[in-house]
């Protein structure tokens, strides 16, 4: 029998986004131009997906903050598109995580983290927040050519480890995400963060929490001991 493998998404899920909102202040005049931009970057992402436009992270992710400018009658230079999505490589982690993994870690749990952005900014993101070694393995989808929800994304981190979906879970604070990983035959996660309603029409996970220690326990309670 293997080993249960976990894998994380990362931005927002076990990264803060809240460094990123002076940010949007000082380019667009307020905080909530934040959430925009993201609702956006997952939108065009899916019309990539669907229309089979090869992207990456980094490219998408500057060309939807120019459309957010323009839209909004903001000019934006290359330098100022820079200093903004540079933040994106400095973010603190939610102070419920290194408690949380090395709580699977401890339990004899493999974790991976699994996410969006590129590899160069993924390993980035997790050194500069400090957490790069509590992960077993750092996977971008960015070698599989596509984003999460698409179903290659995660069979691309099943691969990668080695693992039966059965045997895996993903963990996210993104309902579209526990959707897409169920959907590829993982079991998922939830961690509303957010306090916000789950998409009644996506698939549902059987773990729900508010905290990430909470979640994990309830993870390693359904997982095997070895």
């Amino acid at each position: 029998m293997k080993q249960t493998v976990v894998f994380f998404d990362i931005n927002e899920t076990v990264l803060n986004l809240e460094p990123l909102r002076p940010k949007f202040r000082q380019y667009f005049g307020a905080e909530s131009y934040m959430e925009t931009w993201f609702a956006m970057l997952l939108h065009a992402s899916t019309v990539c997906l669907a229309t089979s436009v090869n992207t990456n992270f980094k490219h998408l992710s500057k060309a939807v903050l120019l459309s957010l400018a323009g839209r909004n009658a903001v000019t934006m230079t290359d330098k100022e598109c820079d200093d903004l999505l540079g933040t994106f490589a400095n973010l603190p982690v939610h102070s419920d995580v290194i408690p949380a993994i090395n709580r699977l870690r401890d339990a004899g749990l493999i974790v991976a983290a699994l996410s969006n952005s590129s590899q160069t900014l993924l390993n980035a993101q997790l050194t500069n927040a400090g957490i790069i070694h509590l992960f077993d393995r750092v996977i971008s989808v960015e070698s599989a050519e596509t984003f999460k929800p698409a179903y290659e994304a995660y069979q691309l981190a099943l691969d990668t480890m080695d693992v039966k979906a059965s045997s895996a879970y993903l963990v996210a604070t993104h309902d579209w995400d526990t959707h897409g990983a169920m959907s590829a035959g993982l079991n998922a996660a939830f961690i509303n963060r957010f306090k916000a309603p789950y998409n009644a029409l996506y698939k549902q996970p059987d773990i729900h929490g508010d905290t990430m220690t909470g979640v994990v326990e309830k993870i390693i309670a359904q997982s095997p001991v070895l």
